[in-house]
């Protein structure tokens, strides 16, 4: 049995914070829309309501249903929740004319309390509302303020139930993470022992129960979650796992025998698939970015099936999808979000007729790669930077040829070994190079050139979402310019890109 709070979601760009600072605390978490709140078991110690887009005031405004849960467990309500939490009990929530953003400081009126034990008033919290508790229900009291806020933090007398106008799992507050801790820990009475270590032995019998005597299917991409759900799945059932790893002739220079390598290094049942001409030919006199894309997931899709046909006694198709994947697919967005839909490899499952297996569903980005160390994954895989699923196609813009792609490949190694020999590619989240369709005059050895730009990349982020470019050493730069003009034939240009996401994206294409 695992301990779990359960992070009921209105919407907020802030849910997975929550989750993922309690995650950070060793506390298991699960992200559920607020009308989709799964039955109790036997391992929820607490529940937390998190912020919303929404105004509690609004005719249509979310409405949770907490039969069973209220009095029961004990319950956090986050910005929306506590004001959703403070209406519902006969409090009134009105607008406060100006929006209520950014720090503010919080006065501890209740340092007995459990939810702010330990907490130093005078600590920095962040706002983000435009209503305000103006009175609190009759059964309430008000544990923390700030100057503009009077009921930042309340508790409800005779039931373990609090509510905080604040966002603790924003970095910008300063006591956040001890006021999860003591609401998860102390108030929820969580052991906070939840690691990769148990989440790999917890996995692994689940795996091993679930899956039997049946063989399972797995695409192999080279990336990190992929090969983290294989080493799972293969210390759960062996050689019944298969898996398949398809050379696009689109990825970095040497990729699929290095990988390849690495995988069969690892003892794991692979097939790799050369594909590279079906592919570039597919993709011959194609520009546009998303007929690219298109094209590109399309044959991965048959080239994936007609191999997979050859495993007919197979029954299951794994698939590497993430906790971030699953959130988006299913979390309460509003009336005008386009929910996005998750399919790792399209409409395979049901072409084949095979159950889906994902093992990492449950796990963010950096607790995979906790799970890969723990199981240890080569640290060539684990370590990789995130890389588009189409590979070097949208890292040349406009037309794909095979002649393009052998350039960038040049240029794209040179610019990775060098962020290696300089110490400086675990420091970067993604890096990458474009080959652009632009040419420009350049002299070569007294004779006039007229050849391609290349564009390098490298970016900080910690999920993509948003992204800074990064500082590269000057003499970093000059060095992988000179080495890139001298040693790859066609190429007299070399830029940095100096964009940040937003306004731009990390990718070109």
């Amino acid at each position: 049995m695992t301990e779990k709070i359960l992070i009921l979601d209105f919407g907020s760009q802030y849910t997975q914070l929550i989750a993922r600072k309690l995650r950070e605390a060793g506390v298991y978490c699960e992200i559920h829309p607020f009308d989709k709140i799964p039955a109790a078991d036997e391992g929820l110690r607490g529940v937390i309501l998190s912020g919303s887009p929404s105004s509690v005031t609004d005719p249509d405004a979310p409405q949770p249903d907490l039969a069973g849960l209220r009095g029961v467990y004990p319950i956090l309500g986050i910005c929306y929740g506590a004001q959703w939490l403070a209406r519902d009990g006969g409090g009134e929530v009105a607008s406060v004319g100006t929006r209520e953003y950014g720090r503010a400081i919080l006065s501890v009126l209740d340092a007995e309390d459990p939810l702010l034990s330990g907490v130093a008033s005078g600590s920095t919290v962040w706002m983000s509302h435009g209503d305000t508790i103006t009175r609190l229900p009759a059964d309430a009291k008000v544990i923390g303020s700030t100057e503009t806020v009077c009921n930042a933090a309340f508790r409800f007398s005779g039931e373990p139930t609090w509510g905080i106008q604040f966002h603790p799992e924003v970095h910008h507050s300063e006591c956040g993470p001890k006021i999860l801790r003591n609401f998860a820990l102390g108030i929820c009475g969580c052991k906070g022992d939840w690691t990769a270590e148990n989440f790999v032995e917890s996995t692994v019998a689940s795996l091993s129960g679930q899956l039997g005597s049946d063989e399972v299917i797995l695409g192999l991409s080279g990336g990190v979650d992929s090969s983290v759900a294989a080493l799972l799945l293969h210390r759960a059932i062996g050689r019944r796992l298969h898996c398949i790893f398809v050379d696009s002739g689109l990825l970095r220079k040497n990729e699929f025998s290095d990988v390849m390598r690495s995988y069969e290094g690892m003892g794991l049942n692979v097939v790799g698939v050369h594909a590279a001409d079906r592919f570039l030919s597919d993709l011959a006199g194609v520009s546009d970015p998303e007929t690219k894309r298109k094209i590109i997931g399309r044959d991965f899709v048959e080239v994936f099936a007609e191999e997979a046909r050859k495993f007919s006694d197979a029954k299951w198709l794994a698939q590497g999808t993430i906790y971030p994947d699953v959130i988006e697919s299913s979390a309460f967005k509003g009336h005008s979000a386009t929910i996005k839909s998750h399919h790792n490899v399209g409409g395979l499952p049901e072409q084949m007729n095979l159950k889906v297996v994902e093992p990492l569903r449950l796990l963010f980005k950096d607790e995979v790669r906790r799970v890969g160390k723990a199981l240890g994954l080569d640290q060539k895989i684990l370590g990789r930077h995130p890389f588009p699923g189409p590979g070097l196609a949208i890292r040349v813009l406009g037309e794909v040829t095979p002649e393009k792609v052998a350039v960038l490949q040049e240029a794209d190694a040179i610019f990775m070994e060098k962020l290696h020999s300089y110490g400086l590619y675990d420091s970067v989240w993604q890096a990458g190079t474009m080959l652009l369709p632009v040419r420009s005059v350049g002299v070569m050895g007294d004779e006039r050139t007229y050849e391609s730009t290349v564009a390098l990349r490298a970016v900080t982020s910690v999920d993509g979402m948003t992204a800074d470019w990064v500082h590269l050493p000057y003499e970093f730069l000059a060095d992988v310019s000179n080495e890139i003009i001298r040693k790859v034939r066609g190429v007299n240009r070399v830029v940095y890109d100096i964009s940040s996401k937003p306004p731009a994206t990390i990718e070109w294409e």
